[in-house]
């Protein structure tokens, strides 16, 4: 027998659960948003943008939807201030911080650190014992902590190994409550062109020739991995690298 949407909905085990997804509103984080909804979560996206959070959340059918910098410790606290309950938080935010150590600016190089480890340290405390005594929580770090390159990534691999760390320590830390990491590889996000330009596209050719699939991942593909983190309750202090095997090239 076919099961119709509903029915799965129903069977899911984020049914009725409350995700709090930061950097919820493009990539790899919008499409985890709209997984865990279809599963039958009540979704809440945190966005940068108050009036493109607002719209996604609207266009979606999210639940809710607040909007903070991450850098900005007062706008996380009163952002999370009126949020009763979170089962499942999920932390997708931080840009592309690109710059050499001996060249760039060390405010701006500061950014790796300040979007992923203290955004995280100050999402987790606004919310307090509002998350659940067995929520799952889940980082993203990258395929630089692994596999750092000579272009200006050694802070922004730096920031990604340390979520790694992070994310193992607050296992113990915090439980029964389980973390866990999603390390993507080379993902087709608006990251890419913000970051790249009009050099995009010749970035990407280069890149898929060398990569074993050749085609890079997509945000719907590591959504349903950050959904995985979620809904497995034996998922806990893990890293799950989703990279179409680049780590291997």
């Amino acid at each position: 027998m076919t099961k119709t949407a509903n029915s799965e909905s129903r069977t899911s085990p984020l049914a009725g659960k409350h995700v709090l997804i930061v950097g919820g509103t493009s990539g790899i984080g919008l499409a985890t948003a709209r997984q865990a909804r279809d599963a039958g979560a009540k979704v809440t996206v945190v966005g940068s943008d108050r009036e493109r959070t607002r719209n996604v959340a609207a266009g979606n059918a999210f639940d809710g939807w607040r909007a903070a910098d991450v850098t900005d410790t007062d706008a996380i606290y009163a952002a999370l201030a009126d949020i009763e309950h979170v089962d499942h938080l999920v932390l997708m935010a931080g840009s592309f911080v690109a710059g050499k150590v001996l060249e760039a600016d060390v405010i701006y190089l500061r950014r790796a650190f300040e979007e992923r480890i203290w955004a995280s340290i100050h999402v987790l405390r606004a919310l307090g014992d509002k998350l659940a005594s067995d929520a799952s929580i889940t980082f993203i770090s990258g395929a630089l902590a692994d596999r750092p390159n000579a272009y200006g990534t050694a802070v922004l691999a730096a920031a990604s190994a340390a979520m790694e760390a992070f994310a193992r320590g607050l296992a113990v830390e915090l439980a029964p409550r389980r973390v866990n990491t999603l390390s993507p590889g080379p993902i087709d996000t608006p990251i890419l062109s913000k970051t790249l330009g009009e050099g995009r596209q010749a970035y990407v050719e280069a890149l898929t020739r060398t990569l074993p699939l050749h085609r890079l991942g997509t945000p719907e593909e590591a959504g349903d991995a950050v959904v995985f983190l979620m809904a497995n309750g034996w998922m806990n202090g893990a890293v799950l690298n989703i990279d179409g095997g680049s780590r291997l090239v």
